[in-house]
């Protein structure tokens, strides 16, 4: 009998153990992929702690993987894939194609939305299987390791700024400059955009600076977030990344006339927005999920192209539970990623 390795939490809220697998075939419609990479998410913490409806355990956690096809499924290689090719799996791990939202094309939200970790195992693994329409392919010059990363964290920032209202020249402004922020103002910069890095602490100017930002707010200083933004002439768009409402709820009025508040960093606490603030300039607040397997490839072909790169601190999958802690506990900087090599 073949095995592999897992990291997998037996318990919700318990420790991530390795665990070995049987060697699974891929079914109908799906691959194995051999795993490389793969991110370590805060979302991932919705898995292990059972905070999510149907979740299942032993959990194998794990939506930024990076890897290649190493076995293809029943009607898979007439999809255009072989073996050998160079995938990335990521939030997006399939769709029904058949609900509402699937029958109208927006496969991101379909309402039976297969998340790697949640509706099957994850990439803290040496293997994994997922359905072809979750695949999106890797360039040739894009690490595992980086390619992991971009495929959640890189496709939720770049499609929340390129669906939103900003066009070129338009003063957006990045909230936050961790996982998800420290990618975001990369791309602000990279599509024209006038880019604002938004973070706690004056230490943190020079960083946003060498990402690119044209300016930066010190949100712990004396002069609101809001009036900070209103004296840069207001910002057509905030990309809220920092996962608290507080901090979110402090930019609302730093917006321009018609502005957008898109929402990617997730926080349970509700927002203390008044209608009174969104009516008078006709502002608009949206949350912005993350992506299908296309536009992860657009978000890996712009990056590669732009030669923007997540900043990771690899370790070994022997070592998820450690790595997973140290995400928990905000030591990590900025992403940690489990390599199988």
């Amino acid at each position: 009998m073949s095995t592999y390795q897992v990291a997998q939490a037996t318990a919700p809220g318990g420790t991530l153990h390795p665990a070995e697998r049987e060697v699974p075939r891929p079914g109908p419609g799906h691959v194995r992929i051999a795993v490389e990479a793969c991110g370590i998410c805060h979302s991932d913490a919705l898995f292990v702690n059972a905070a999510l409806p149907g979740v299942s355990f032993p959990v194998v956690p794990g939506h930024e993987i990076a890897g290649h096809i190493e076995e293809l499924g029943e009607g898979v290689q007439e999809r255009g894939w072989q073996v050998g090719d160079r995938v990335a799996v990521g939030w997006f791990g399939g769709s029904c194609g058949h609900c509402k939202p699937c029958r109208q094309g927006d496969f991101i939200v379909c309402r039976n939305l297969r998340v790697p970790g949640w509706a099957y195992d994850g990439g803290f693994a040496e293997k994994a299987v997922a359905p072809a329409d979750a695949l999106a392919r890797i360039p040739g010059d894009l690490a595992a390791s980086d390619a992991g990363p971009l495929a959640c964290a890189g496709v939720t920032t770049y499609n929340g700024l390129r669906r939103s209202a900003a066009r070129p020249g338009d003063l957006v402004a990045v909230l936050g400059l961790g996982g998800l922020g420290h990618l975001g103002v990369q791309y602000a910069v990279a599509m024209g955009f006038e880019t604002v890095g938004i973070a706690r602490g004056a230490e943190k100017a020079g960083f946003a600076k060498q990402l690119g930002a044209h300016h930066y707010v010190d949100s712990t200083a004396d002069t609101p977030v809001a009036e900070a933004l209103q004296s840069l002439g207001g910002a057509k768009v905030v990309l809220a990344t920092a996962g608290n409402s507080a901090a979110i709820t402090s930019t609302v009025d730093g917006l321009a006339p018609r502005g957008e508040l898109v929402v990617i960093g997730a926080d349970t606490s509700p927002m203390g927005i008044s209608p009174a603030q969104l009516l008078m300039n006709g502002n608009i607040v949206r949350g912005h999920p993350s992506g299908t397997s296309q536009d992860v490839e657009d978000t890996m072909a712009f990056s590669a192209l732009h030669g923007i790169r997540p900043m990771t601190e690899t370790v070994p999958l022997g070592q998820a539970e450690e790595a997973y802690q140290k995400m928990l506990a905000g030591r990590a900087r900025f992403r940690m990623v489990l390599t199988t090599g």
